[in-house]
């Protein structure tokens, strides 16, 4: 190959020179992948699920598997707390990288009900008709877990696949068992199942660059990934098969709350191309292709926005729903909970006079910095100033909030409070109840608490309030079988929103922590009695009486919320994520 001439410059003398060669950047050589531990013989390799920190004699690291290991015929008692439970992603390693897997422990049936059953089969038959996607909406506490479980196995079975991947939301101390715990309990048909939360689906990204393709892929909540533009939504892509179209899983994506609007559904795109005939590369661009398509989206300041026009809208989610729904088999389901919609309404608080006054000085103070924020078009100074708000709102109503928890717990009820800031409303809330004498549970706070035993403590009865932050995947409702084989008490639940919620996708999701599975449990806004906030909460009374599973069913609630607050400059995402 002849070698590159080099550029000559000239000079105004007319001489000429050679410019100098510039040299090119040292390339780094590609480090190879480190070598997977082997067993030798009457040996094992153990994947171990080892805490950040946490001292584990004689376990070794290993970057490829991003977990620790140790080789030997049996665990030693320094490392046995570190064992995996079965269908772990750590389980799951170890399985694969062993002749045989290990035995599992004997579990306790669970016994389908009759909806599970008869949504298992139109999953099956969506699969079955050649479908790429399943979208299961029901309403919290339907069942979709089972559901969700019962379909795969059959469509493995079906397809002749082994391998089964579950994403699960947060708390992982409390979804992960879950799922767990039903898959051993609805049959796991002898596949290899692995269970993860959408925080570590990088690791599981990185791990099937090298190793075998899942067949049935589970997104448990799936509007996290919603949004595109999120690092969560690149490893979604990767291990869903969002992208390929050969040899791609067939995926369920369970979710009661699919999105705010026809743009947010990302994670069905792959269906859409296959419902409209179309090549998969053309839906890459979801916003663009929905135009194309004739629905009413157009771009706007801060990227794509769905119209306001409710006769249009109307019609976008009419088409949508055929989309989904219209063929025969359907590619989506829906079913309203059998024991009624939840009961939400508002709780006013009457300010003292020293309260008022601190009320109306920090709604003065946000107006003006809003203003200020909005002449600027400064959007990370509008975000911070309708974040401190709502936090200098919710604790100027920390008494109020103590004092209703406490009259229902002498009522002989137990109370679930949902939150949306630890330091001014979850602390405050529990050390004022704790003060009182009254036992919190709280599921909040990275590492503050053990989840899995304050939703326990909660569930038993022995904590009769509740604090929590999280908005899905846990259940606080009465009767719930426990995974200790009894149920939890019977004794009402009724819940309370400490500050309005913006987003209908949170507020419908939280309602479900405790009115599910047969169990009804009414629900309060909590709301500054003649304040913004008491307009917020009709808004959000209002929406969701009137909302249902389909996809933008809360929208014109956010626009109105955000025009109250004099935020409608601002981008969605500032109301519907903290």
């Amino acid at each position: 190959m002849p070698g590159r001439r080099r550029r000559t410059t000239t000079r105004a003398s007319g001489t000429t020179r050679t410019a100098p060669k510039r040299r090119a950047p040292a390339r780094r050589a590609a480090k190879p992948a480190p070598d997977l531990p082997v067993a030798g013989p009457g040996e094992r390799v153990w994947v171990l699920a080892v805490p950040f920190r946490a001292p584990a004699p004689g376990a070794v690291w290993h970057p490829g598997l991003q977990a620790s290991v140790w080789v030997g015929a049996h665990l030693p008692p320094a490392l046995a707390p570190y064992d995996p439970p079965p269908h772990t992603l750590e389980r799951f390693l170890e399985d694969e990288l062993n002749d045989e897997p290990r035995p599992l422990p004997p579990a306790k049936s669970l016994e389908p009900r009759e909806e599970q059953c008869t949504g298992a089969d139109a999953v099956i038959a969506s699969a079955a008709a050649g479908h790429r996607v399943f979208l299961l909406g029901d309403d919290p506490g339907v069942g979709k877990t089972g559901t969700a479980i019962m379909a795969a196995r059959e469509i493995c079975e079906m397809r002749g696949g082994d391998r089964v991947l579950v994403v699960a939301d947060r708390p992982a101390a409390i979804t992960i068992p879950h799922w767990t715990r039903s898959i051993a309990g609805f049959g796991d048909g002898g596949l290899r199942w692995c269970v993860t939360t959408w925080d570590r689906l990088a690791k599981v990204a990185a791990l099937l660059k090298t190793a075998p393709q899942f067949d049935v892929v589970i997104g448990d909540e799936a509007h996290m990934v919603r949004h595109t533009t999120t690092q969560r939504w690149k490893h979604w892509k990767s291990v869903s098969g969002a992208a390929r179209v050969k040899d791609a899983p067939f995926v369920i994506a369970a979710t009661a709350t699919p999105a705010h609007t026809p743009l947010e559904l990302p994670y069905l795109a792959p269906q859409f191309a296959a419902r409209a005939g179309e090549p998969l590369r053309a839906w890459a661009d979801l916003p663009a292709r929905l135009g194309e398509h004739g629905f009413h989206v157009e771009r706007g300041r801060y990227g794509w926005a769905w119209t306001e026009d409710a006769d249009e809208r109307r019609a976008d989610l009419d088409r949508l729903q055929e989309w989904l729904t219209g063929g025969e088999p359907p590619a989506a389901l829906h079913r309203s909970a059998p024991w009624g919609p939840v009961s939400v309404s508002g709780a006013a608080v009457a300010l003292s006079p020293s309260e008022r006054a601190s009320y109306e000085a920090e709604w003065s103070e946000f107006r003006a910095e809003m203003q200020l924020a909005r002449r600027g078009r400064q959007t990370a100074r509008g975000r911070a100033a309708l974040l401190r708000f709502r936090q200098k709102a919710g604790l100027i109503r920390v008494p109020a909030t103590v004092d209703w928890v406490k009259a229902q717990v002498e009522a002989e009820r137990q109370v679930a409070v949902s939150v949306e800031f630890v330091e001014t409303a979850a602390d405050p809330i529990r050390e004022a109840l704790l003060d009182a004498g009254i036992a919190v549970a709280g599921i909040y706070g990275r590492d503050r608490f053990d989840v899995e035993a304050e939703r326990l403590r909660f569930q038993t009865g022995a904590a009769p309030v509740c604090v929590f932050t999280v908005t899905a995947s846990i259940s606080l409702h009465a009767g719930e079988l426990l995974p200790t084989g009894t149920a939890a008490g019977d004794t009402p639940r009724v819940g309370l929103f400490h500050q309005p919620r913006f987003s209908g996708i949170q507020a419908r999701q939280v309602t479900g922590r405790t009115h599910r599975d047969g169990q009804t449990s009414p629900w309060r806004v909590a709301f500054a009695e003649d304040t913004v906030e008491e307009q917020v909460a009709r808004v959000m009374v209002e929406r969701l009486a009137v909302s249902g599973s389909t996809a933008g069913a809360d929208t014109s609630s956010l626009q109105e919320i955000a025009e109250l607050l004099e935020a409608d400059w601002l981008p969605s995402t500032a109301l519907t994520e903290a």
